[in-house]
């Protein structure tokens, strides 16, 4: 399926990006709690900043799962597994442990 490598192509793409974004926040973070000088309210803003991109990055991830489903059949959308997709997205999906399903109690 060309058009899934296409959008995989895409989506890891701009995932990568919202990463590299991510991880820079995250040494900003870092050296704003060692600086002894910084307020709280600035740090409260780094961990906001940190939060919307987190936000975006699920938002992306569930976009792309919503175009990979336009693209199955209904055959292929009955195999298809989108918690192995992304582990994260296993961890969004109540109910699902690492070995998927949680059984009842």
């Amino acid at each position: 399926m060309k058009n899934l490598d296409l959008l995989q192509q895409s989506y890891f793409r701009e995932a990568q990006l919202l990463r590299l974004e991510l991880f820079t926040k995250n040494l900003e973070l870092r050296e704003l709690l060692i600086n002894p000088t910084v307020r709280a309210e600035t740090i409260r803003g780094k961990t906001l900043e940190i939060i919307e991109i987190q936000s975006k990055q699920e938002e992306k991830a569930i976009e792309y799962l919503i175009k990979v489903r336009n693209l199955l059949n209904p055959e292929q959308l009955k195999a298809w597994c989108p918690e192995q997709e992304f582990p994260r997205f296993r961890q969004m999906m109540p109910g699902m442990g690492p070995m998927g399903p949680m059984s009842p109690k």
